[in-house]
């Protein structure tokens, strides 16, 4: 019994620490910082995104977001797409807050 207690405490203390979520996109197409600049703007328009780096070089956008965010891969490709870039894929990991 206390094993599951104790297994079931680790649960949720690892859920609580971690508050945001980190989206790493490739995408084609992004040569400049005006590019950059068009993209940032369309995710910022979505409630709930904390921060956004891209890296032009690499072909890589990285978004924090908080939990309730979801960014699916639909979603993102349409975004992209209608910003004149390709969405190639997405990894989404949670950002554990170690305050």
């Amino acid at each position: 019994m206390k094993r599951i207690l104790f297994a079931i405490l680790m649960a949720w203390s690892v859920t609580a620490l971690a508050e945001n979520v980190q989206y790493t996109m490739r995408v084609d197409g992004m040569a400049c910082p005006y590019c950059a600049y068009g993209i940032e703007k369309k995710l910022k328009a979505i409630e709930g995104i904390q921060s956004i780096d891209i890296d032009l070089d690499k072909g890589l956008v990285i978004v924090i977001s908080d939990q309730s965010v979801d960014l699916s891969d639909k979603k993102m490709t349409s975004l992209f797409q209608d910003a004149g870039f390709t969405f190639r894929s997405m990894k989404k990991a949670a950002v554990v807050d170690e305050d």
